[in-house]
């Protein structure tokens, strides 16, 4: 296991790789069906008929699934102290049954907690493009770190 990231080791301007994740229509429809049933998202025919011209996956669900990502690939679970919240997320593009986004966070910001001193706030630009090279998403994220023991 490597050693723990602390605050104190993240670097703004750095690029953190969170790989890649898949969509099947089958999956978009159950995750709309249960969260955001919207017929774009559920209903095939209509979806022909709307904007999208076809099913496409909730927003939301592509921030569940891109979150995945994060846990199972960035987050240090021995220093995250969780999140204040998301200040911005952009849907820019649709995602389809059997796209692919691959996504990465960059570290923007980061400042040592005025209140705490044993953590930090580490601001984060999330970004994900499709197979084609397309970005779909982006989202500013906050997140609170342990600092490193002194």
């Amino acid at each position: 296991m490597s050693a723990p990231r602390y605050w104190d080791d993240y670097e703004v301007g750095r690029k953190y790789p969170l790989g890649s994740t898949s969509f099947t229509e089958k999956e978009i429809v159950d995750f709309a069906t249960l969260y955001d049933p919207q017929d774009f998202h559920v209903d095939a025919a209509a979806a022909r008929h709307s904007l999208f011209g076809g099913i496409i996956a909730s927003g939301w669900q592509v921030c569940a699934k891109l979150m995945r990502l994060f846990v199972d690939n960035y987050l240090d679970k021995r220093t995250a102290l969780g999140s204040p919240g998301v200040d911005e997320i952009r849907w820019l593009k649709p995602v389809r049954p059997g796209d692919t986004l691959t996504a990465w966070i960059e570290c923007s910001a980061k400042a040592p907690s005025k209140s705490r001193p044993t953590l930090g706030v580490v601001h984060e630009n999330w970004t994900a493009i499709n197979q084609n090279g397309e970005l779909v998403m982006t989202a500013k994220g906050i997140n609170m770190v342990r600092r490193r023991p002194a």
